[in-house]
């Protein structure tokens, strides 16, 4: 493993398909090498909200998030320390009693909506993707993995997606973009671009 692990950050809109470009880059680098850590993961327990019901909280907002334990995380495997990841359910908006353990490897990827947000956070991530998709393609794509993984209703999802998702993505997502070195346009099907990303990687010496 190289005593400096790069730290490479995929953020963008909900269902833009960071995970698809993120399983792309792990995928060519070798996922042997990768070590990744989901900001959704870090969603707080429902308990943290003070009693409030799940339909109370804005789950889009950078406060929704414990990033201070993510960024601690990430320090930890930087220093080669193994770390362990809490499991998020969607169901019950709780950690679970689960925890994934991630070890420290040679390329650490963090994926999710406002990791170029917090500025501590962006400050140790080391090459910055953000991928773009069309507005109606992400809500489209949302509709479908809430109501299909998530156990969601249309119109709770729908109307989420207008109260919080939407409005938070212009305040707090969206000018994220100008932290970006590389923007991926099409967020998955962009073949060229994902081709593109993986060989500058490369040229960092991370495979």
């Amino acid at each position: 493993m190289s005593s400096h692990p790069l730290v490479v950050g995929i953020a963008g809109g909900t269902s833009s398909g960071k995970t698809t470009v993120t399983r792309e880059i792990a995928a060519a680098l070798g996922e042997a090498n990768i070590a990744l850590l989901q900001h959704d993961s870090y969603y707080k327990d429902l308990s943290q909200f003070g009693g409030k019901q799940a339909y109370e909280i804005n789950f889009d907002h950078p406060d929704a998030y414990d990033t201070q334990l993510l960024i601690q995380h990430i320090r930890e495997l930087k220093s080669g320390r193994s770390v362990h990841q809490p499991v998020y359910s969607y169901t019950t908006y709780r950690r679970t009693n689960e925890q994934r353990k991630v070890e420290p490897k040679r390329v650490i990827i963090v994926e999710g909506i406002l990791i170029f947000f917090e500025p501590e956070l962006r400050d140790i991530i080391d090459v910055k993707v953000f991928v773009e998709t069309d507005d109606d393609e992400r809500v489209l794509r949302r509709i479908r993995r809430d109501v299909l993984e998530r156990g969601r209703t249309i119109e709770s999802v729908m109307e989420q997606y207008i109260a919080t998702v939407k409005p938070m993505h212009l305040e707090f997502v969206e000018p994220t973009k100008r932290w970006a070195d590389v923007i991926i346009p099409r967020g998955g099907e962009n073949r060229v671009a994902i081709d593109l990303v993986v060989r500058m990687l490369r040229t960092l010496d991370v495979a």
